[in-house]
């Protein structure tokens, strides 16, 4: 396994990277017998140490988590800890034994816009600035399946093929902490 440990402004030292690299890699190992890669990055917000961890265990499967403490140890075990929860809770939906079909990935451009500027006249037709641009895949998967990959991916929304109608879905964590599907009924 590949593992990429970095700090943003931060000293990452040896004893400090290879206390990364021990538990990362028997945390993933733990649960899935092969992992791919995975990225530690360290850097501070005021007098906390945060740490970002993404871990990529199989196709198309992410684990993300963060975590701030007082001291990096800390922090990078609290984010560890989040990692190996949640490699444990979805290894068994994950490593279903029952012949499913193959997940199919559709990959997308993903573009990131800049805010609209306030000296800007709304009546003019002005194109928005791309601050980036980069491919994403969409899954085709089932609902269920797509929460599971928000929880790992820890992220706010999720577009996805629905495997059961063929059509583009999203689910989405709402603000009240649940999780909203949007189905619309798309044209085949």
């Amino acid at each position: 396994m590949h593992i990429t440990v970095t700090g943003k402004q931060v000293d990452v030292g040896d004893t400090l990277r290879d206390h990364v690299e021990k538990r990362i890699t028997a945390g993933a190992e733990k649960y899935f017998g092969n992992p791919i890669d995975a990225q530690v990055v360290f850097s501070r917000e005021g007098p906390l140490h945060r740490v970002d961890c993404s871990v990529h265990v199989g196709a198309g499967i992410f684990v993300k988590s963060h975590a701030s403490a007082n001291d990096a140890y800390a922090g990078f075990d609290a984010a560890a800890e989040r990692v190996e929860k949640r490699l444990r809770r979805y290894k068994r939906r994950l490593r279903n034994h029952h012949k499913a079909p193959p997940v199919e990935i559709m990959e997308a451009p993903t573009y990131v816009l800049s805010g609209e500027e306030e000296d800007q006249d709304p009546a003019e037709d002005a194109q928005p600035v791309i601050v980036a641009e980069s491919t994403t895949n969409v899954p085709t998967v089932t609902v269920s399946e797509a929460v599971m990959r928000l929880d790992l991916a820890n992220v706010p929304v999720l577009l996805f093929r629905n495997r059961t109608h063929g059509g583009l879905s999203v689910v989405y964590r709402r603000e009240d902490g649940n999780i909203g599907w949007i189905d619309p009924k798309n044209p085949v």
